[in-house]
């Protein structure tokens, strides 16, 4: 990477003129009459005058082959920037290289691969598969996704509440109605909406059919959680595989599967252990995580009827997790109201596993909300992300009910679009806001959204194949070649994914794909591309018209969006 090649000799001059280390940025310019790169490290060095400084690692940067092959000119500018411009051959090998790469240009096939283990989604058996969950599984599977396109082993785990007092309301429902199963996923979403109702009523009765079920002490309680819970978890993976999820060759969409029901044996222990150690204490029968030591607030471990809480349980599941895959970083992908219950349970996690807690990343994000608010499982009108796709699709069947395209090609597209309409759109920002979802806009073919990435790709495999049809093939080989803005955004393309996956920001990728659809779609009004009668400059175009949907292609893919041939 071109980024990674200035850092690199700009490091050695700072080491070698000024005997020091700093902490500097390489970043892309913005503005392309600024050069295409440019670097901070005069003004955080320190020494004498930034501008002075700045032109001393001109001069001996000038010094290096390697900065000679790829920089066709460097300059100071304001306080004590250096700017600088890449050689013309640099934009002509990219795209060289995009091509010929495909699917694989950006990678880094780093021979030290780290083991990364990315935990999100978390749909709890019992509860319906909500739009929250979108939320979730959007911004891990990208991120999981970021993480397999930059060189590491990746892990995709799902840890779910297959116990608790929502698992207790909807069979103590069950109990009091005398039904003995669950006819279908509404119904249990049906069933726990009522039994929130009637755990208002009665309270000692849905806690001691809680109780029965961590006991497994009760046969009619132990068939209807039996029954139950297979009935949701089939019911999930057959959203994860609409969610465009890869299944494996058992079927299952994640790697590792984790519950509840034996999170919460483990965590116990671990609390009933570090309890003796002075870790925990108790507290009005229940045991506790001070404010004294945790230095934020105090939590419950143990409730007073002697059972794990969730944050006993997140204990036990982080010592699982690692002997199931002895991983290097841990993420861990949820709502943003438990922000402050997690602080606690990773400062918690110091006293116990230590090293676990440092190799934790936890990346909260807001919620889904449609312009007419927030929804509510407990009082029944969740909104279903099933139903929320759904009607997606409905609006793209109509808005391209008059393509020439078969019923199977509209239903394709249809969902594809629908996807990329939620998962830009939930993506497009910084994790950790909440997500106005505006349908309209969302599933527009203009501006800033999924679908107008999707028609832009379109567009581009459109030019690819008439230039087929007319015989005009790709090629690099063009005099009096002048670079644009097209080239120079596909090079930027590795440092753009190095960076989201850094920073576990995939609003980067999406940031920088409407920029580039943006700069093509400019392209194309402005330039016949497919020119028989200039086969020389046709060709080029072509060529990097191929460059720009292979690029389209894969960043949407690091984003969970699958493309269609046809819009």
């Amino acid at each position: 990477m071109i980024k990674k090649t200035l850092e690199n000799e700009i490091e050695k001059v700072v080491k070698r003129v000024f005997d020091k280390e700093v902490v500097f940025s390489v970043s892309a310019n913005e503005n392309l009459e600024f050069g295409d790169y440019a670097t901070n490290v005069a003004m955080v060095l320190k020494v004498g005058n930034p501008k002075e400084t700045a032109e001393k690692i001109k001069d001996e940067l000038l010094k290096s082959e390697k900065i000679n092959k790829i920089i066709s000119k460097t300059e100071s500018a304001g306080p004590g920037f250096l700017n600088f411009w890449l050689k013309d051959k640099v934009f002509v090998q990219t795209v060289e290289d995009v091509i010929k790469q495909k699917e694989k240009y950006g990678t880094n096939d780093s021979r030290n691969k780290k083991k990364i283990i990315v935990e999100y989604t978390d749909p709890n058996p019992f509860k319906e598969f909500h739009i929250g969950h979108l939320m979730s599984n959007a911004i891990g599977e990208a991120t999981a996704k970021l993480f397999e396109f930059s060189g590491a082993e990746v892990k995709r785990a799902c840890y779910q509440g297959d116990v608790g007092m929502h698992v207790a309301k909807n069979i103590a429902n069950k109990l009091r109605k005398e039904e003995d199963s669950f006819v279908d996923i509404a119904d249990s979403g049906r069933s726990y909406a009522d039994g929130s109702s009637l755990f208002e009523k009665e309270r000692e009765f849905v806690a001691d059919v809680n109780k029965k079920i961590y006991e497994r002490s009760d046969e009619r309680v132990n068939k209807l959680y039996d029954q139950g819970r297979e009935l949701s978890l089939k019911y999930f993976e057959e959203i994860y595989g609409l969610l465009g999820m890869e299944a494996k060759k058992d079927g299952k969409h994640f790697d590792y599967y984790f519950f509840e029901s034996k999170t919460g044996e483990l965590g116990k222990k671990i609390v009933e252990e570090y309890l003796k150690k002075g870790v925990f204490e108790k507290s009005d029968g229940a045991v506790i995580f001070s404010e004294e030591k945790s230095g934020l607030h105090t939590r419950v471990f143990i409730n007073s009827e002697g059972l794990p809480t969730y944050e006993a349980k997140e204990l036990g599941l982080a010592k699982i997790k690692h002997d199931k895959y002895k991983y290097d970083t841990s993420v861990v992908v949820t709502g943003n109201e438990i922000n402050d219950y997690f602080k606690v349970l990773l400062k918690a996690m110091e006293f116990i596993f230590p090293k676990l807690a440092g190799n934790t990343k936890h990346i909260s994000h807001g919620m889904l909300r449609l312009p007419t608010g927030k929804m509510s499982s407990r009082t029944g009108d969740v909104i279903k992300a099933m139903d929320l796709l759904s009607n997606i699709e409905k609006r793209v069947l109509d808005k391209i009910a008059d393509r020439e395209l078969s019923e199977e090609e509209k239903k394709d597209i249809a969902k594809k679009v629908a996807l990329a309409a939620v998962k830009y759109s939930i993506l497009k920002q910084s994790p950790g806001k909440d997500v106005i979802f505006d349908l309209d806009k969302s599933i527009s073919f203009e501006g800033d959204s999924g679908p107008y990435l999707q028609y832009t790709y379109v567009r581009a495999l459109s030019v690819l194949n008439l230039a087929k049809e007319k015989g005009v093939k790709s090629s690099l080989k063009i005099n009096n070649l002048q670079i644009g803005e097209i080239e120079k955004y596909i090079q930027r393309f590795p440092d753009i994914v190095a960076e989201a996956q850094v920073s576990f920001a995939p609003n980067h990728i999406c940031t920088y794909l409407i920029e580039l659809a943006h700069s093509f779609n400019a392209y194309y009004a402005n330039n016949k591309i497919v020119d028989e009668e200039n086969k020389e400059l046709s060709s080029y175009r072509v060529s990097l018209t191929e460059a720009v949907s292979i690029t389209i292609k894969n960043g949407l893919s690091l984003l969970g969006i699958q493309v269609p041939d046809k819009m």
